[in-house]
């Protein structure tokens, strides 16, 4: 507990922590939510592709999203160890912020197990074929990322220690 009380102390999470910034935590927070946006997004709009609620269209528009995908995950990836030192024992101590790394885990090895599968040999028409495997891959994904963008919410109201320095005390 002593580890957290010291990363809440430093100055970078008092400032996001308590500073009457916009810029500061709910400005990270935003940024969260955006990345948040477009890792679910682009994943949401592949996944329903793959499921054949698009596939009269062809895939190529969205495989120029891919890269959007991944800026979104990096600003997630940012954000996310920002609201971290904010409240790290908050996190850190909480079993769902973990199952919420290990759900994000598993939906991004499977998104970019589907991408490979879709995009092969320069893919970019309208002719794909899913299989069952592929398909199952797809519904499994989008439940994941509904996970965790449900256990994210659960963070907020789950915690029994918001801040190290507290609980010590």
């Amino acid at each position: 507990m002593a580890f957290l009380a010291a990363i809440e102390q430093t100055a970078l999470s008092v400032w996001i922590r308590e500073t009457p910034s916009v810029f500061a935590f709910p400005f990270i927070l935003f940024l969260h939510t955006l990345g948040l946006g477009f890792v679910v997004g682009v994943n949401v709009a592949l996944n329903l592709w793959v499921l054949g609620f698009a596939s009269r269209y062809p895939i190529a528009p969205l495989k120029q999203l891919i890269p959007v995908m991944w800026i979104g995950f990096a600003i997630n990836a940012v954000s996310g160890v920002l609201l971290l030192v904010a409240y790290p024992a908050k996190a850190l101590t909480n079993p769902v912020f973990y199952i919420k790394l290990g759900i994000i885990a598993v939906a991004v090895m499977l998104v970019s197990w589907i991408g490979r599968q879709v995009f092969v040999n320069g893919n970019t028409g309208r002719v794909f074929d899913p299989t069952m495997r592929v398909k199952a891959v797809a519904v499994t994904t989008l439940v994941l990322w509904a996970g965790a963008i449900t256990t994210g919410r659960f963070l907020a109201y789950t915690h029994s220690i918001l801040m190290a320095t507290d609980a010590v005390n």
